[in-house]
């Protein structure tokens, strides 16, 4: 038996309920018309920390919650799709949340990058940019690159948050 057969047995729990209905249309747009990047680390599980239920949220998870090429194509994406087939709509919170005792910190460990970066072919200074050591400092470089891209529109309104694992609490660095 797998770890993963706890969630099998909960996904048949909720595939009986109706909560699986409450969620928005394609095209979709959140019904609480807000999009959060965060961490893949489980101790920033946004329906926890957020409470975001079933289709309130768009919710991107990587590696330090980072402003990734990668995330800026997936933002971009959303935005042209809402342009394009909602353009009625209210636009949405793009909401960027980094967090205290991020694993990514461990990117700055020269040796254990370059560990990494060798054996799987990536580029070290790319690894060595995406750790978060100091996360207000991240979280200001990853709002203000959303800000700036050209493939965001310029209704969407972009914030930077501070989640503290110590006091679970959500600090609010850099305003929409």
């Amino acid at each position: 038996m797998s770890n993963f057969s706890t969630f099998i047995e909960r996904n048949k729990r909720f595939a009986e309920t109706d909560a699986r209905l409450n969620v928005p249309a394609v095209p979709f747009v959140p019904f609480k018309q807000t999009y959060v990047i965060t961490c893949i680390d489980p101790r920033v599980e946004p329906a926890a920390i957020l409470g975001v239920e079933l289709g309130e949220a768009i919710i991107l998870r990587n590696v330090g919650g980072r402003v990734t090429p990668a995330a800026l194509q997936d933002v971009a994406w959303i935005s042209y799709l809402h342009e394009v087939k909602t353009p009625d709509a209210d636009w949405f919170d793009l909401a960027v949340i980094h967090h205290t005792d991020c694993g990514s910190g461990l990117f700055a460990d020269d040796e254990l990058r370059r560990g990494f970066v060798t054996r799987f072919g990536y580029d070290d200074r790319t690894i060595a940019d995406l750790a978060v050591v100091e996360p207000a400092r991240t979280l200001r470089k990853d709002v203000d690159l959303l800000r700036s891209s050209p493939h965001l529109s310029s209704h969407v309104k972009v914030s930077g948050h501070l989640y503290d694992l110590e006091t679970g609490l959500l600090t609010t660095l850099v305003a929409p």
